[in-house]
């Protein structure tokens, strides 16, 4: 479903949580964790796993509801995520901070906004290998914010959505 237009205007005038001048590719700061986990896809058509990328696909099959400000994500897109049903689903305000479009490089990262469980950045790059095939990575800096967060363990650290993440465009 699409995000409701109240929702959107909560979403947009909120400030993202990750700190100023956090980057995913620096050492992160104190408190925060960084990861980076890469697979090169059997495809070889980069344009159209973009395609797939920046309509929220990677995240569908990944096991997310997707609410978004727009079908075809830019800077400034809002979004919400849901992981789980009903009432217990987990909510997972983001916003599109940067989008990379070039030739062998196309891009996304989000921030996260009030109410995701961590604090900071998580970037899904493709890029065109040199053999050919599509490189996918997802990277990520980030720290636990609310408390299922802090004591969920390793079901609630962020590696596990990467994984389903990564095998999301291997299909």
């Amino acid at each position: 479903p699409p995000l409701p237009a109240r929702t959107e205007a909560h979403l947009r005038a909120a400030q993202v949580t990750a700190p100023p001048g956090l980057a995913v590719d620096a050492i992160p700061p104190a408190g925060f964790r960084r990861f980076s986990h890469v697979v090169t896809l059997d495809r070889r058509d980069l344009d159209a796993a973009a395609a797939e990328l920046f309509s929220w696909q990677v995240q569908r099959r990944a096991g997310l509801r997707v609410q978004s400000s727009d079908a075809v994500l830019v800077v400034g897109t809002v979004v919400l995520l849901h992981l789980g049903v009903g009432r217990a689903a987990v909510r997972i305000p983001c916003r599109v901070v940067e989008v990379v479009d070039e030739p062998g490089l196309k891009s996304f990262t989000y921030a996260t906004l009030p109410g995701h469980p961590e604090r900071g950045l998580e970037k899904f790059a493709l890029s065109t290998a040199d053999d050919g095939r599509v490189r996918f990575t997802v990277s990520a800096v980030s720290q636990p914010a609310t408390c299922l967060a802090k004591i969920g363990g390793p079901l609630t650290r962020p590696d596990v959505m990467t994984r389903r993440y990564l095998a999301a465009l291997r299909t």
